[in-house]
């Protein structure tokens, strides 16, 4: 006679969430986000600018559409409890994404945000319940917990999402122990290569869009630029004009593209590297604290693939010549590197040809924020930038929660649709 495995044995405990209902609860919540569109507007531009607080509630809408299709796919089944540990930037669509949408196969989401959003996430919960099916809106939950509280809460969950600074995340799974599924997302630079075939106007548009989302203050925003000699002048120098030209203003203006950051310590930081690479700026390089404003700031460095920059915010285009991309390789075989590889998005050389770069996924002329996809596993093979850790032992891999859920607690069967 043989015997059940533990997994299976566990599975007969769990059930899966109703798709049916899924479906409704999910347009439902579709709904009420664009009958409250002012309103998270306005909320989110305290945090944002206003392009791309936008472009955040279309995603989140996106999220919101799939989620049904996401739950039939990945065979997710219903959750006890779930904590998450929201981050300092994309409020509404870090709500979407890992509290409203687990909100519809987990019985409770505890919700801890990042100190400084916390008064704007509150408040976008509060506008979104509203419109919700009550039912779904009280398996919603926030809490004002420290940090030593709020890890007793996620001992006691099925899973952790947390999205924040590699140390504070590690620290965390810490405190936590092996008991949770662990989903660690954390800062990585997301090289934007420009190669020799890359149209330079076309690149140059791309590496403008890309750095400056939100001001640059968002964690797929590239912190380093490999340029190919070929089409080094011509990038440099039309980004030096493009950058001079620039439209500033606040937040909730429609047409501005740059504004004051939303942390002081961001405009320190940029400060500092500033200072300590003075010799590199070609372009910009001043800063206010005051005003909280950073200049949109161009520095060219040598060739060298030692060029490790640290978590960047704000408006800094830090380009690195190359002429073999054996520099490339070289630089993502970094430990560093390894550790904190997310996207590294490739325009115009195809002598990358392979999946990946390190351990970051290789983008094909995309940016990151043309393929992140709220319903799809997102993220690169950086442990620290992807991590998903099971009992004790973090591998960093493209993630998403339903889909590591399913594979933590499966259920013999469910429904199909």
């Amino acid at each position: 006679m043989t015997h059940p495995s533990m997994p299976v044995l566990e599975s007969l405990t769990r059930t899966w969430p109703d798709i049916e209902a899924a479906h409704e609860s999910a347009a439902g919540a579709g709904a009420a986000l664009l009958r409250s569109r002012d309103e998270l507007l306005g909320a989110l531009t305290r945090l944002a600018t206003y392009a791309s607080a936008r472009d955040e509630l279309l995603r989140s809408l996106r999220t919101l559409a799939g989620a049904p299709w996401e739950l039939a796919r990945t065979g997710v089944p219903q959750l006890a409890r779930l904590s998450v540990v929201l981050p300092q930037h994309t409020a509404l669509y870090s709500y979407v994404r890992h509290c409203l949408v687990p909100a519809l196969y987990c019985d409770e989401v505890v919700v801890r945000p990042a100190p400084r959003i916390r008064e704007t996430a509150y408040e976008l919960h509060q506008v979104i319940s509203r419109g919700l099916a009550p039912r779904l809106a009280a398996r919603i939950r926030f809490t004002d917990a420290a940090q030593r509280d709020f890890a007793p809460m996620c001992a006691e969950s099925d899973a952790v999402v947390f999205t924040g600074s590699a140390e504070a995340g590690t620290s965390l799974t810490t405190e936590v122990g092996d008991g949770p599924l662990f989903l660690l997302s954390g800062p990585a630079p997301n090289p934007l290569i420009v190669g020799p075939r890359a149209e330079p106007a076309a690149a140059c548009r791309a590496v403008l869009r890309a750095r400056l989302h939100n001001s640059g203050q968002d964690r797929l925003c590239p912190d380093v630029l490999f340029v190919h000699r070929l089409r080094l002048n011509a990038l440099v120098e039309q980004l030096r004009a493009e950058l001079s030209v620039l439209t500033v203003g606040a937040r909730g203006w429609p047409d501005a593209v740059l504004t004051a950051l939303t942390y002081g310590e961001a405009v320190q930081g940029a400060a500092r590297f500033l200072s300590a690479h003075a010799d590199r700026v070609v372009a910009g390089g001043g800063t206010d604290l005051e005003r909280m404003q950073v200049e949109p700031s161009l520095l060219v460095f040598d060739e060298d693939p030692g060029f490790h920059p640290p978590q960047l915010a704000g408006p800094l285009f830090c380009v690195v010549p190359y002429e073999d991309p054996e520099l490339l390789r070289e630089w993502a075989r970094d430990p560093l590197e390894v550790e904190r590889g997310m996207y590294a998005a490739v325009l115009g050389e195809p002598r990358l040809s392979g999946r990946t770069l390190g351990t970051a996924v290789v983008l094909r002329d995309a940016t990151p924020f043309d393929v992140e996809d709220g319903n799809q596993p997102c993220g690169g093979y950086g442990a620290l930038a992807s991590g998903v850790r099971r009992e004790g032992v973090l591998l960093g891999r493209p993630q998403l929660l339903s889909r590591e859920a399913a594979q933590r607690y499966p259920v013999i069967t469910g429904p199909l649709r």
